[in-house]
């Protein structure tokens, strides 16, 4: 029986609203995590160590929650193993890859362009234009998003970032499109199967590509064990990166749609200059705070009623 999705009533919807925005914060952890990991394993060890942890802890929990994996049919099967294939194992292998040749900062302006791309591609492929609030809370949260990264200089970011436009750069737009993907694949997935069970086998699938690379490119370099640091930021990968946030985004996906779900991944860089500001005492300047009251205005805007 295909997977209808109840009608979201107010205390619902706020309680989803909390999860997506704790998805960005657990999010916001991955770009430190991915880049302690990147200097001690490559990309594609690193993607295999994050899904294949995630993925054990992922059938552990469907097997609580919902009973056990369902069974797939034909069409589930291509779309789960799609979903493995753009959100799981290209994704990751672009994110670790960008991480090991460019600052955290460039790959969060990246991330950020994730929600708009999210809207224009889906709106051509479902030939419809977007609601002018949605639009406008998109763009919004966009500006808002480069104004915290750059610290409130736009123009020196951007020109930084097209001067020095290598390797890194690429890796993360091809991240950006198999995240695209894998947001607007989901909402055709999330049809008939639960969002636990569509990331379970999301990641079983990944995993599974990953390790068929792994055999077929073979280590680019001598495998070593992890240092402690290392590990804990696996982990972290795994459960605070994957798990967790994962599980959320795909509800938000199903609830509310690609887009108004998307625009909350802007706010990651913001909780990411919180996070710096008060555990690493790093500089908080006020165009960084008025570029984050953008950022919640902008997804304010997307997914008011």
């Amino acid at each position: 029986m295909p997977h209808v999705a109840p009608r979201l009533v107010p205390s619902q919807n706020i309680r989803l609203y909390a999860s997506l925005s704790m998805m960005a914060f657990l999010w916001g952890g991955t770009f430190v995590a991915g880049r302690l990991v990147s200097a001690e394993m490559p990309p594609l060890v690193a993607a295999m160590a994050r899904f294949g942890l995630a993925a054990l802890l992922l059938l552990w929990l469907v097997r609580k929650e919902e009973g056990g994996l369902p069974r797939l049919t034909w069409r589930q099967s291509g779309l789960m193993a799609l979903l493995g294939l753009s959100g799981v194992c290209l994704y990751n292998l672009f994110f670790f890859a960008a991480l090991a040749e460019m600052p955290a900062s460039r790959t969060a302006l990246f991330v950020a362009f994730n929600p708009i791309a999210v809207a224009l591609i889906g709106a051509l492929t479902a030939q419809r234009l977007l609601p002018i609030d949605q639009t406008a809370g998109i763009c919004v949260a966009l500006i808002g998003a480069v104004i915290v990264i750059s610290g409130g200089d736009i123009a020196g970011l951007l020109i930084d970032v097209g001067a020095g436009f290598g390797r890194g750069e690429l890796f993360m737009l091809a991240a950006v499109g198999s995240w695209v993907g894998y947001t607007l694949l989901g909402r055709t997935a999330l049809g008939s199967i639960s969002p636990l069970a569509a990331t379970t086998w999301a990641a079983l699938f990944g995993f599974v590509f990953l390790a068929m690379g792994l055999l077929i490119a073979g280590p680019t370099q001598p495998l070593q064990l992890p240092t402690l640091t290392c590990t804990l930021a696996i982990l972290y990968l795994a459960i605070g990166g994957t798990v967790v946030p994962f599980v959320w985004f795909y509800l938000g996906v199903r609830e509310l749609g690609p887009e108004r779900t998307a625009v909350f991944t802007n706010l990651v860089p913001v909780f990411g200059v919180g996070l710096g500001a008060a555990i690493l005492h790093e500089p908080l300047e006020a165009a960084m705070l008025a570029g984050g009251a953008l950022v919640i205005a902008g997804v304010f805007l997307t997914n008011r009623k």
